[in-house]
């Protein structure tokens, strides 16, 4: 289905969630299209968990498009010490920004899901209508309820005022790149064993212990990539609508991925390579793999047309490369969160 509606560089695009690894991304692409009209909010200047705050924000500034990138993120470790937190934070941020959004006009919304929102033993590759067919991985089972919440919201919106609601709801894979979260304990697989492989080179170490036993099995895509896809569908794709009175909406969301994956040893050793960490890797089974295999299937995202341009090698070695230059802030910054 063709978008219903086309952001023109005149109009005004609120990216919720600027500083973070998709929302600047987004901008970055945003601005390399020539669209300049773009509205950003630090956390101190617009708290998105506070109802009155976001919606007396959309009533003043009336964006007519947004991306909603804003969320609170981290890793195995990171949301298994807070499922709680994952879920209200989570929940709080994409219900007020989507209803304010919708109470004002917005032409057209992007919401940012994960692929985490799919069941912890899942058919590979995994298709948009898997979704609530068995139980979450449970140590992100908190985060992924949040997201599910987020993107049925969207759908309903879509199905009953078909109108007036133009939603898009977008599941990617596991992401990487520039500007992520190095934290040794609560950033995401990568980025923390970039900065692992890279500290164990630097200081001399002959060994890195990776968590997990190396079977599990994940797919990765550039954060570049990722922010291309948002600005492609919202500019092409406006989802599955389905009008009242059918009894079952359609799909309403679509998976983001690059269509291959690969297993933390094998992964391990790549960034090794990368790094130019000649020690031995070892393993730590005592924390969990997570989900055995979780590889989406994108037929329906390269049935449009789209595909990506980074290469896995390719985007870590880029990444490595914004890691060394930027690494002093990169890891007191994560210290600091």
């Amino acid at each position: 289905m063709q978008s219903r509606h086309v952001m023109e560089r005149k109009d005004r695009i609120f990216v919720a969630g600027n500083r973070g690894l998709v929302g600047s991304a987004i901008i970055r692409k945003l601005k390399e299209e020539g669209f300049q009209n773009i509205i950003t909010r630090a956390h101190n200047e617009l708290d998105l968990t506070d109802q009155k705050q976001v919606f007396r924000f959309f009533s003043e500034e009336k964006p007519d498009y947004v991306f909603m990138a804003a969320a609170k993120v981290g890793g195995i470790q990171a949301n298994r010490e807070a499922l709680d937190q994952f879920l209200y934070i989570n929940t709080l941020i994409e219900f007020n920004t989507i209803m304010a959004a919708f109470q004002n006009g917005v032409k057209k919304f992007c919401f940012m899901g994960s692929g985490c929102i799919y069941p912890r033993e899942c058919s590979q590759p995994i298709k948009e209508e898997y979704l609530l067919t068995s139980p979450l991985e449970v140590t992100n089972e908190g985060y992924a309820l949040a997201k599910i919440a987020g993107l049925k919201l969207c759908e309903y919106l879509n199905t009953h005022h078909h109108d007036r609601a133009d939603y898009i709801s977008i599941m990617p894979c596991n992401l990487y790149g520039p500007g992520d979260n190095y934290h040794p304990e609560h950033s995401h697989v990568i980025p923390a064993l970039l900065r692992k492989f890279h500290e164990a080179k630097t200081s001399g170490c002959d060994k890195v212990v990776m968590w997990g036993t190396g079977s599990a099995m994940r797919e990765f895509l550039h954060i570049d990539d990722v922010a291309d896809a948002c600005f492609f569908l919202m500019q092409n794709y406006s989802g599955d609508m389905y009008e009242p009175p059918k009894e079952t909406p359609g799909i309403s969301w679509i998976n983001v991925g690059c269509g291959t994956d690969i297993s933390m040893r094998d992964l391990g050793s790549l960034i090794a390579q990368i790094v130019g960490f000649k020690g031995s890797i070892t393993y730590d089974n005592i924390h969990p793999d997570g989900t055995p295999r979780k590889l989406l299937d994108s037929t329906k995202l390269f049935s449009t047309g789209w595909r990506p341009r980074f290469s896995l090698e390719e985007g870590l070695k880029a990444t490595y490369e914004d890691f060394r230059t930027h690494a002093g802030n990169y890891i007191s910054d994560s210290v600091r969160r």
